[in-house]
């Protein structure tokens, strides 16, 4: 099925770091992410929140979560399934943050987003294999 699941975003100067910890929790309500600080374009301070997921409880569980995503959310991973996942069998999503916050959740290409990578299992680690897997664990 999955491997694991990482994910990262990003806190500007700008946003509450509170608000963004809730968006996370949307899709990983037990996840506690780990913080790194890195300097901004403009040399301001911008904090990242990440974390691995490993445990098959959480991952079943955010399974469940994007089976509840929009219809328009779930036509567009169907048609960028394969744009979206790498040659090894890891499959890259976007969510909007902003929306995440507000409990709605939609995959969006581009902008202020939460950075999911899903490590899918399959023998042998290749972009076929993987593609069947993913195409039966997200029904698409």
């Amino acid at each position: 099925m999955i491997h694991n699941i990482s994910y990262r975003v990003f806190v500007y100067g700008t946003e509450n770091e509170e608000k963004v910890k809730e968006a996370v929790q949307t899709l990983f309500p037990n996840s506690h992410p780990q913080t790194d600080t890195i300097e901004g374009y403009f040399k301001n301070p911008v904090l990242i929140l990440h974390d691995k997921i490993s445990k098959n409880r959480e991952i079943k569980n955010f399974i469940h979560i994007l089976e509840e995503i929009d219809e328009s959310s779930k036509k567009q991973l169907r048609s960028e399934l394969e744009n979206k996942m790498d040659e090894r069998g890891n499959l890259f999503l976007r969510f909007d943050k902003q929306r995440a916050y507000l409990g709605d959740l939609k995959i969006i290409k581009h902008g202020d987003a939460i950075h999911v990578k899903i490590n899918i299992a399959a023998y042998p680690a290749k972009k076929e294999k993987a593609m069947e897997v993913a195409r039966d664990i997200f029904g698409v």
